[in-house]
C-alpha cells in the first residue's frame, strides 16, 4: 500500500503543479479526523486558495475533477468527496488496502525499513558516572537511546551506540574516599564519615570485596584488589572496576549493548583536553579574570560567559565535554545525539560555544546546532500506592535493577517509552505487573499472543528455539520465537476482506512505515508505543466483531492472512522497543 500511496501522492503533486508552478511541493495527505470521512484527506484547496485567488470550495472542485482523471486515482480510488469549506476526503478501493497485507507478509521483519543511506549517527546515552548503580533516570535514557538507535536503523542509517564514562574528577575521589572509610569500619552516621560520601550498601560491598582481594572484570578493565587498607590508589581503581562491572550487569539485564565505552580519562592522557583549551584560547574567545580562564560563550549566544579553568586550578566539567565532542566530529560522526536529563540543559550552550570556537580555528565547519540533545525529565516511582524514593542498594534512589526485579524488562522499557521524554513520568509498579488491559505492555503483547494461538491452531505458525537476545527468561513455551508460514499465508486470496472493520485494520497496518519515519525524524520513540496500542486496539475490535475461524474456507484464509500481518507488525514494533513477544499469555 505504501507504493500505492506514493503513486497517489505523485498524481496529486502533478495536479497541483498544473494549477500553478511550484504548487506540486505542497502535495500531502492527512488522516481524516473520523474514519467515516474516508481514508485520506487533502487540505490543499484551503491552504492555496489565497495564493490562487480562488474560493477554496471552487478550487476543491477543480482539484477533484483533475484527480478523477488521473490513472492512479482511477486504479486505486473508490471515490472523492468535498466536505466543509474545501476538504477532499478520499476513499480507497478495498484492493488498495489489501495490498498492505501482502507487503507485510512479503517483507516480514523488514516491513517499513529503508535501504542504507550511507548516513552515520552517533547516539550517546546512559553515560553514568562509575560511582554507583544505574538509577531510574538512566533506565529512561537506556530505553530512549536503544529505541532511537533501532528506529534510525530502520531508516537506513548506520548507528554507533556510545557510553561515556566520567572516570576522572571529584566524583571518583569521593567514591575512593567512601570505600576507604568503609574498609576502616567507618559507616554513615559515624563522626568521621565525610558529608559528601556515597552511603548506599553497594559501598560496603565494594569494601568487603577489596579486603577479600577479589578480581573484578568489566567491559574495558580487570583489576585485582590488594586488600591493603592504605592502598588508596588501589582502592580507587578497584572501586571503579567493581562498579563498571555492576553497571555492565545492569545493562545486560536490560538487553542493552554498546559499540563503544569512551573514557573521560582518555581525553587527558591523549592531550585532547589541553589541545582543545589551546585552540579555544587561540580563537580569541577567552579571557583571564580573577585568576580564572573564561570562555566568552556570549559570543555564541550563551546567556553569560563560563569559567573554563578555575582560579584554584583544574578545568570545569564542560571543558572535557568540548574535547569529547571534537573527538566525535573527528571520528566522522557529523550527526550526534546526546540523551541526558534536563539537569544538563545548562551545559548545551557552553559546549556548543566551545565547539564553535575550536571549529573556527581548525576550520572544521561544525554546525552551531551540533550536537543535538534529547532531554528527559525525572521518573517518579509508585509502589503500593506510595512513592518510592530510596533503594537499600543505592542509598538514595531507585535503581534500574530495582525496577526490573519488581516488574520485568518488558514493562520497564515499554512504560518508560510511553511518554514524551520531556514529560515527567510516574512509573506505577502495580500497574506494570497487572495482567489486564489497563497495563499497556500487557495489552499489546496479549494482542500478539491472541493471534498466535489462532495461527498455531491452524498450523500457520510454529514455535522455534528460544531467542535469548530478545526474550526474558521464564516459560520457554511462552517466549519461544513464533515462525509464520509466509508461503501459505501469501497464497490466500484477500478479496473477501471487504468489511469496514477489516479495512480499518488494514489502514492502521499501513500507517506503520510512516510512524517509523516520523518517530526517527522527530526523535520520538513514544510515537511507536502509541501506534502499537492503537494497532492492538484495532485488532481487539476486529476480533470482537468478526470470527476468524469460520466455515467458509476462502473467508477464513483471508482473515488468517490479515491477522498474520497484524502479528508480524506487532512483533516488529515491539522488537524495536526491546520488548518480547510471547506466543501465549
Amino acid at each position: 500500500m505504501l507504493k500505492i500511496k506514493e503513486q497517489l501522492l505523485s498524481a496529486l503533486a502533478q495536479c497541483l503543479e498544473a494549477m500553478g508552478e511550484g504548487l506540486g511541493a505542497k502535495a500531502a495527505f492527512e488522516s481524516p479526523k473520523l474514519a467515516s470521512h474516508g481514508d485520506l484527506a487533502v487540505t490543499a484547496a484551503l491552504s492555496l486558495s489565497k495564493a490562487l485567488k480562488t474560493n477554496p470550495r471552487e478550487l476543491a472542485l477543480q482539484l477533484k475533477a483533475a484527480l478523477e482523471r488521473s490513472p492512479s486515482f482511477i486504479d486505486w480510488v473508490e471515490g472523492i468527496e468535498i466536505a466543509g469549506p474545501g476538504f477532499l476526503n478520499i476513499r480507497l478501493k478495498p484492493r488498495a488496502k489489501q495490498g498492505v497485507v501482502r507487503d507485510i507478509l512479503t517483507q516480514s521483519a523488514k516491513f517499513g525499513h529503508h535501504e542504507s543511506t550511507g548516513q552515520r549517527v552517533l547516539v550517546e546515552f546512559v553515560s553514568a558516572n562509575p560511582t554507583g548503580p544505574l538509577h531510574v533516570g538512566h533506565a529512561r535514557q537506556a530505553a530512549l537511546g536503544d529505541a532511537l538507535c533501532n528506529l534510525f536503523e530502520t531508516q537506513g542509517m548506520g548507528v554507533h551506540r556510545e557510553f561515556y564514562y566520567n572516570d576522572a574528577g571529584v566524583q571518583i575521589d569521593t567514591l575512593a574516599k567512601s570505600t576507604w572509610c568503609r574498609i576502616r569500619g567507618i559507616e554513615p552516621g559515624h563522626s568521621e564519615w565525610p558529608e559528601q560520601a556515597y552511603q548506599g550498601d553497594y559501598i560496603a560491598d565494594i569494601a568487603k570485596a577489596f579486603l577479600a582481594k577479589e578480581t573484578v572484570k568489566s567491559d574495558d578493565r580487570e583489576f585485582t584488589a590488594s586488600g591493603d587498607a592504605e592502598d588508596l590508589e588501589g582502592i580507587r581503581n578497584f572501586a571503579v572496576a567493581y562498579l563498571r562491572r555492576e553497571q555492565d550487569l545492569d545493562l545486560a539485564s536490560f538487553a542493552l549493548k554498546f559499540d563503544e565505552f569512551y573514557l573521560e580519562s582518555s581525553l587527558y592522557t591523549s592531550s585532547r583536553v589541553e589541545t582543545a583549551v589551546k585552540d579555544m584560547i587561540e580563537s580569541g574567545h577567552t579571557y583571564e579574570k580573577d585568576g580564572a580562564l573564561w570562555l566568552q560563550s556570549t559570543d555564541f549566544g550563551d546567556d553569560k560567559d563560563r569559567v573554563m579553568r578555575k582560579s584554584e586550578g583544574g578545568y570545569t566539567y564542560f571543558v572535557p565535554d568540548v574535547a569529547y565532542h571534537l573527538s566525535k566530529w573527528e571520528r566522522g560522526y557529523h550527526q550526534v545525539i546526546n540523551i541526558q536529563g534536563t539537569d544538563h540543559h545548562g551545559t548545551i550552550a557552553r559546549v556548543r560555544a566551545g565547539l564553535q570556537a575550536v571549529s573556527r580555528v581548525r576550520e572544521l565547519g561544525i554546525p552551531s546546532t551540533y550536537p543535538q540533545y534529547v532531554l528527559h525529565t525525572m521518573v517518579r516511582v509508585m509502589k503500593g500506592g506510595q512513592e518510592v524514593k530510596i533503594s537499600k542498594r543505592a542509598g538514595s534512589y531507585v535503581t534500574l535493577r530495582d525496577l526490573i526485579e519488581w516488574t520485568s524488562r518488558d514493562a520497564v522499557r515499554f512504560f518508560l517509552l510511553s511518554r514524551k521524554p520531556d514529560t515527567e513520568y510516574l512509573f506505577d509498579v502495580d500497574l506494570a505487573v497487572a495482567k489486564n488491559n489497563d497495563n499497556p505492555v500487557y495489552y499489546v503483547q496479549y494482542a500478539h499472543a491472541r493471534i498466535c494461538s489462532i495461527l498455531m491452531k491452524e498450523g500457520l505458525m510454529q514455535a522455534s528455539s528460544l531467542d535469548t537476545d530478545v526474550f526474558d527468561a521464564g516459560d520457554k513455551a511462552e517466549h519461544a520465537k513464533g515462525v509464520l508460514d509466509f508461503e501459505r499465508l501469501l497464497s490466500f486470496d484477500l478479496t473477501p476482506l471487504q468489511s469496514e472493520v477489516a479495512q480499518q485494520l488494514m489502514l492502521t497496518l499501513a500507517k506503520y512505515p510512516e510512524v517509523l519515519e516520523s518517530a526517527a525524524r522527530d526523535l520520538a520513540p513514544h510515537d511507536l508505543t502509541f501506534y502499537l496500542r492503537e494497532l492492538a486496539a484495532s485488532y481487539h475490535s476486529y476480533y470482537d466483531q468478526e470470527r476468524i475461524l469460520v466455515e467458509e474456507a476462502h473467508l477464513k484464509q483471508a482473515r488468517l492472512a490479515l491477522v498474520g500481518a497484524v502479528a508480524q507488525v506487532l512483533r516488529n514494533g515491539l522488537a524495536l522497543l526491546g520488548v518480547s513477544v510471547p506466543l501465549k499469555m
